[in-house]
């Protein structure tokens, strides 16, 4: 018995070194090293602070700001330690109900609802913390944003299309524009708080 215990506490010890302390301190340097921004979270800053990170969704609801997608993350929005989906299916009337409030409250914020809602601005992402927004919801927008900042809608609409990132390496999925990012760039262009 002592025979195999030795060789098998022996290789147990050494696969937790490799695999538990060497593996990820070799990780961690090259993507320090080759990615710095990214393996430091793409935060974006402002005055020197962290004002979020470019990959997770931020809760905007004034009316001079541009609106995300809805989060289905508890117990608050855009929590990160509860990231998925509502996994409410296109039959169920919570759903409805949840596109209903947000009309509601596009609505009352004073979008034209003459137009149809775009609907990454009435429904949430698989993951809950999507920080981008179609150029479509972007431009759905554009007309409350600048009444309520006291902009030309010719002002942010351009504010629109120097925060949109094209497809991903021009092929795959669609423009799309960073809430977190054109909002710091309205509070550039005309701070409103």
């Amino acid at each position: 018995m002592k025979t195999l215990l030795r060789p098998v506490l022996v290789l147990f010890i050494l696969m937790t070194v490799i695999t538990g302390v060497i593996y990820p301190v070799v990780v961690t340097a090259i993507s320090h090293a080759a990615f710095a921004r990214q393996a430091n979270g793409s935060l974006i800053e402002k005055n020197g602070k962290a004002a979020g990170s470019a990959l997770i969704g931020q809760q905007f609801d004034a009316p001079y700001y541009f609106w995300g997608r809805l989060s289905a993350t508890t117990p608050m929005p855009y929590n990160a330690q509860s990231s998925g989906g509502s996994n409410l299916g296109p039959t169920n009337p919570a759903l409805a109900d949840e596109i209903k409030g947000r009309i509601d409250a596009l609505k009352a914020a004073g979008n034209d609802m003459s137009e149809p809602v775009p609907v990454d601005l009435v429904t949430s992402s698989g993951s809950g913390l999507d920080p981008e927004i179609s150029r479509a919801a972007a431009a759905y927008q554009t007309a409350r944003v600048a009444k309520a900042r006291g902009l030309t809608a010719a002002q942010v609409a351009d504010l629109v299309a120097q925060n949109t990132s094209g497809r991903q390496f021009g092929v795959l999925g669609e423009a799309r524009v960073n809430v977190l990012k054109l909002n710091l760039a309205l509070d550039d262009l005309k701070p409103m708080h």
